[in-house]
């Protein structure tokens, strides 16, 4: 069986749909390009597990909301600059991209903003950054911003602003990913309504299987799901299973097997939220590296090779040629 998951993972399109990996690049702690004993991701790591799309966040931390746009265009900066120094990462910002770096055996680095902070307001602002190459937005981190409330602010009962729904209209014509992964629920609902292409949460797990703020009731599945698109199973132990210190691999598997049954494969991808968890990552699943175990735990629940394919990758790269198509 781990042969067989080993050539199978080698051969899979892999892509992970959420990292926090750009904010050491960008305060100087590691390079991509080096492999490293610190985090979870870099280059070396990232062909270790056979990954082709790695989608690298901007997340801006709240010590920086005053300065927001400024720290996002620097994070922007650090990331093409990586890309620049590095032959074996290139920027994805079509399907034709991916597919390049899957038959070249590159990495395909894919531009995100998690949480709308650094556009301050502005469509005009949220151009540029599609201009850099910006290709899916996490509506809100856990606050309330100009877009939405963010899930801790969920008492409220607030959902998408003026300016929220305006940024689903100009995402869908500009090809941009919307995430509702950290959004609160009333704005989970106005997105999926308003959004004329697939919705995806990037990294958020089945709330049915661990009860947290983050992950996602079956109804929101099920609605993400009409929408086309799919939910990144993340690997952070807490969103896994309420003793997260026993968080393993199996987890992981236990809700792709969940979310498989309520809405079927098609609507199921990775989300790991590496870098995002400090050393807490659950056991069998320490850095990107190990990807492979999933797909030996998938085979080892009887999922045929077409199934994993699309879990491990070849859903989200549909989403994604979906969205950015014409755009």
């Amino acid at each position: 069986m781990e042969n067989e998951a080993t050539s199978l993972h080698r051969q899979a399109f892999v892509s992970d749909a959420h990292c926090d990996t750009l904010l050491d690049v960008l305060e100087g702690k590691r390079k991509l390009g080096e492999r490293s004993d610190k985090g979870q991701i870099d280059l070396p790591r990232l062909h270790d597990g056979h990954v082709t799309a790695q989608v690298f966040a901007i997340w801006t931390p709240p010590s920086r909301y005053a300065d927001a746009l400024r720290y996002g265009m620097e994070a922007a900066d650090a990331f093409l600059r990586e890309v620049d120094a590095n032959d074996d990462l290139i920027q994805a910002t079509t399907v034709d991209d991916l597919d390049a770096a899957f038959a070249d055996g590159a990495v395909a680095g894919i531009l995100s903003l998690e949480g709308v902070e650094p556009l301050m307001g502005s469509l005009a602002v949220l151009r540029n950054f599609h201009r850099l190459g910006l290709r899916l937005i996490t509506l809100t981190w856990n606050f309330r911003n100009e877009a939405a409330d963010g899930v801790k602010e969920s008492v409220t009962g607030g959902g998408l602003t003026h300016f929220g729904r305006d940024l689903v209209e100009a995402c869908n014509e500009m090809g941009i990913v919307l995430d509702v992964s950290h959004l609160a629920p009333a704005g989970v609902e106005d997105a999926l309504s308003l959004s004329r292409k697939p919705v995806v949460a990037s990294h958020s797990n089945a709330k049915a299987l661990c009860d947290h703020p983050r992950n996602l009731t079956d109804e929101q599945i099920k609605g993400i799901a009409a929408t086309g698109g799919a939910v990144g199973v993340t690997f952070l132990p807490d969103f896994l299973r309420k003793d997260r210190e026993n968080a393993s691999v199996a987890d992981v598997i236990d809700h792709i097997d969940y979310i498989v049954g309520l809405v079927g494969v098609e609507h199921v991808m990775l989300g790991s939220d590496f870098d995002g968890m400090g050393d807490r990552a659950p056991r069998g699943l320490e850095d990107v590296s190990k990807l492979p175990a999933i797909t030996a735990g998938l085979l080892e629940r009887g999922y045929g090779e077409d199934d994993i394919r699309a879990i491990l990758g070849l859903n989200f790269r549909r989403i994604f040629a979906e969205v950015t198509a014409g755009a």
